[in-house]
């Protein structure tokens, strides 16, 4: 159906990934207001659908009402559902099924798939697809299997292995939906290394881009990794790294986090806490009960978020990277950001400041007019859900089962544009640049 639409009206690729990411949306808010959804047999009000069905679609994990109380198991299949098609794209399965049914990809179909998947050429995006749905199916399929054996010691076995793919697939897209109950997430597994070590996995290995899975997965024969490869895992690693060492710290002394756990308790959460703002979502210490200092961590950890052709959000590791490589060549007077002995083109580093500034301007703006819709919400929570709105993470001080209708849509919206906005910007910043043929004369102002 998207196809036809696409070729009537001659939708560009960034035009039908907002199409197709819309019309998934919708979809899922049908079927999630449906009487079959819902355990008490009356289905979602069409605005809380319509924020479930977008935080899952935009692999978020926000949530006004608990997954695990409130559906039926055809409610959390859908929302399951639009995670794994959000996750990986929309383009992704339309690849695969077009493939199943032996259908040609058209030029058109590999300009959408390279707008998904975030490539710079149209070439190997296909066998790049294969490769994102097989290594898929093995993480979560593993992943699942791992859950499974773990929460058998909990549950009844039925149980468990459902709750064990549910949370890997989950974890896997970065989206952090969770069966647990009450808003708890995981919190009752917060000293479990088999749980925090597994989902940690999930989230880091969904998160780095399956660009970079396929490049270490080939490093055996190629010997090679590229310079975007090298710049994620480094700085994917020193994140983590850092954000473990710095809750722990800041968080030991806190009686309602860290404090009451054994020392490899405090390792555990603290690396866990770490990971999950990578867009996760999930989370295994209480969020609301964190010192301001943690809090602010989280957020900037969270607006950094995952890595580009992955499944998470924020304005990406890549893009962080550069600033910083910017400012540093800034401060020692070089010309050049250099990395790993190679230069960073100019308008990577244009590239990289929109993206940022973008981001903070939605941010803000989100920010100030949740401020007006809920006068009684302090800022830090307005400002801790919004970024993890647009980070599409999920982690939440519990104000959003609170918002009011506008906020809720507010919320909604800032997922969205999370989720399909940095793609546009991506695509548009990467088209043919028009000839200038003349330049104004050089101007100085000051800076700083």
């Amino acid at each position: 159906m998207i196809r036809k639409f696409v070729e009537k009206f001659h939708l560009d690729p960034p035009k039908t990934l907002v199409l197709g990411f819309a019309l998934i949306i919708m979809i899922g808010t049908i079927l999630l207001t449906l009487p079959a959804s819902t355990v008490n047999g009356m289905g979602l009000p069409w605005l809380d659908a319509l924020f479930t069905a977008t935080s899952a679609t935009c692999v978020t994990g926000l949530v006004v009402v608990d997954t695990g109380s409130t559906f039926t198991l055809f409610g959390q299949l859908v929302i399951l559902s639009l995670i794994q098609i959000g996750g990986l794209g929309f383009m992704t399965f339309a690849t695969f099924f077009a493939l199943i049914m032996r259908k040609k990809i058209s030029l058109r179909e590999r300009l959408i798939l390279q707008e998904s998947l975030n490539q710079m050429t149209i070439e190997g995006v296909v066998r790049l697809a294969k490769m994102i749905l097989i290594f898929t199916a093995l993480a979560e399929l593993l992943g699942g299997i791992l859950l499974s054996i773990r929460f058998a010691f909990d549950f009844p076995l039925g149980t468990a292995i459902y709750y064990g793919f549910f949370h890997s697939i989950s974890n896997f897209n970065n989206a952090g939906f969770d069966l647990m109950g009450d808003f708890a997430s995981l919190t009752r597994y917060v000293d479990d290394p088999v749980v925090t070590l597994v989902v940690c996995a999930l989230i880091i290995i969904g998160g780095i881009g399956f660009m970079v899975v396929s490049e270490v997965y080939d490093y055996r024969h190629t010997h090679r990794l590229s310079l975007h490869t090298k710049v994620v895992l480094s700085t994917t690693a020193l994140l983590v790294i850092v954000g473990t060492v710095l809750i722990f710290f800041l968080e030991y002394t806190n009686p309602k986090t860290l404090q009451p756990l054994s020392m490899m308790g405090k390792i555990l959460g603290s690396l866990y806490q770490s990971v999950t703002p990578r867009t996760a979502g999930s989370n295994t210490l209480s969020i609301g009960d964190m010192h301001q200092s943690t809090l602010f961590l989280i957020i900037l950890l969270m607006f950094i978020g995952a890595s580009p052709g992955s499944t998470g959000g924020g304005i990406k590791t890549t893009t962080f990277a550069t600033l910083v490589g910017a400012v540093i060549a800034q401060i020692k007077g070089k010309e050049d950001v250099i990395f790993f002995r190679q230069r960073i083109l100019p308008h990577m580093i244009y590239k990289s400041l929109t993206v940022t500034m973008v981001g903070l301007f939605i941010v803000m703006a989100i920010t100030m007019a949740l401020s007006i819709t809920e006068p009684g919400a302090p800022f830090e929570m307005i400002l801790f859900e919004v970024t993890s709105a647009f980070a599409t993470t999920g982690l939440s001080m519990g104000l959003t089962p609170e918002l009011s209708s506008v906020g809720k849509f507010l919320i909604a919206l800032t997922m969205f544009a999370g989720r399909v906005g940095p793609l546009t910007i991506a695509f548009a910043l990467a088209q043919r640049k028009q000839k200038e043929y003349y330049r104004y004369p050089k101007g100085k102002i000051t800076i700083g």
